[in-house]
């Protein structure tokens, strides 16, 4: 089942960037200490690369009284971070980037009681794409070239991604699928461990999102072969998409802001005002467009209609998965 950027945008076109609102209600509410910044993957993936980003924005212009503070929880597919979340002793303090697994990590893994429709919804920031990667010592070139060669390995083909029965494994689980191929499977804790792995050629191919392998492509590492998006992307003008290839899948990586269960509204408006912000600076639009993500702002009540859908799409495409 496709995971469109259309989709996703059907869920946001009401939605609107006014900060009025969220700030007349956290006028009376300020951070009395450090923020504590869950990451649910590990160092170097796309959504640390984000939290970085988005901390280093909040600094420059002095948005928030208390540090944003990184704190990578990528284990068990992001088990760890979702658990962290929910127990926080203190949910005012207590903030969460989250990409897919905050849907598949609970739906995979039930005896953990996570119901993410108890977190706080702070902000929608942007969805990323996927791209198909391989070394350039592999001499592969295309995705032709790609599939002939994993075909031929029979069963020795290795990839490596993001926790298992989440973003990566989906998508590679879709490839897989549609074109007869056996691919053994490494599951990481993020994605930046995933392209070192590759660089360093332990691996064969990922499905890391542009952000994650960018500094590889400009040294001229890796070869992007295909992207999982709807259109191609303007970074990589000459990489088809999958649905060029007559598939008709695209998936995109949410990446977002929530709260911890049970933080105050008065906090939660802190936070939707000062993210909105984030969103809105030069800086974060300018991050959009270099790290190829798309721009999907969502207020609260439309996150909460989202992540509702997004639990539908993804039962049905771990019901895929599992065959």
């Amino acid at each position: 089942m496709p995971v469109t950027k259309r989709g996703f945008l059907s869920l946001a076109c009401a939605t609107a960037l006014a900060v009025t609102p969220f700030a007349a209600l956290a006028e009376g509410w300020q951070p009395r200490k450090p923020i504590d910044f869950v990451i649910m993957a590990g160092p170097g993936g796309g959504a640390d690369q984000i939290a970085r980003f988005v901390q280093s924005v909040a600094e420059k212009h002095d948005m928030t009284r208390r540090p944003l503070v990184p704190n990578n929880k990528g284990g068990g597919s992001g088990a760890e971070a979702l658990i962290h979340v929910k127990g926080a002793s203190d949910p005012d303090h207590t903030i969460l980037v989250t990409l897919n697994s905050f849907f598949t990590t609970p739906l995979r893994q039930g005896n953990l009681g996570i119901d993410i429709q108890t977190f706080t919804p702070i902000a929608m920031m942007g969805v990323d794409p996927f791209v198909l990667w391989v070394h350039k010592d592999s001499g592969i070139t295309t995705f032709d070239e790609y599939v002939q060669k994993v075909k031929a390995m029979n069963g020795e083909f290795v990839m490596g991604g993001t926790g298992a029965g989440q973003e990566d494994s989906i998508v590679i689980a879709y490839m897989s699928g549609a074109y007869g191929l056996d691919i053994k499977y490494i599951p990481y804790d993020g994605g930046g461990a995933v392209a070192k792995d590759l660089a360093g050629k332990q691996i064969m191919a990922t499905v890391n999102n542009p952000a994650e392998a960018k500094g590889f492509y400009e040294a001229g590492d890796f070869v992007p072969l295909v992207a999982f998006s709807d259109d191609r992307l303007p970074a990589y003008p000459d990489v088809p998409t999958m649905k060029e290839m007559g598939n008709d899948f695209s998936y995109y990586n949410q990446r977002a802001v929530v709260g911890a269960p049970g933080m105050s509204d008065e906090a939660a408006a802190y936070y939707q005002d000062l993210f909105t912000q984030i969103y809105e600076s030069e800086e974060w639009q300018g991050y959009l467009t270099s790290e190829s993500l798309s721009p999907l702002w969502m207020d609260a009540s439309a996150q909460r209609d989202y992540w509702a859908t997004q639990v539908e799409n993804h039962q049905k495409l771990l019901q895929a998965l599992d065959g």
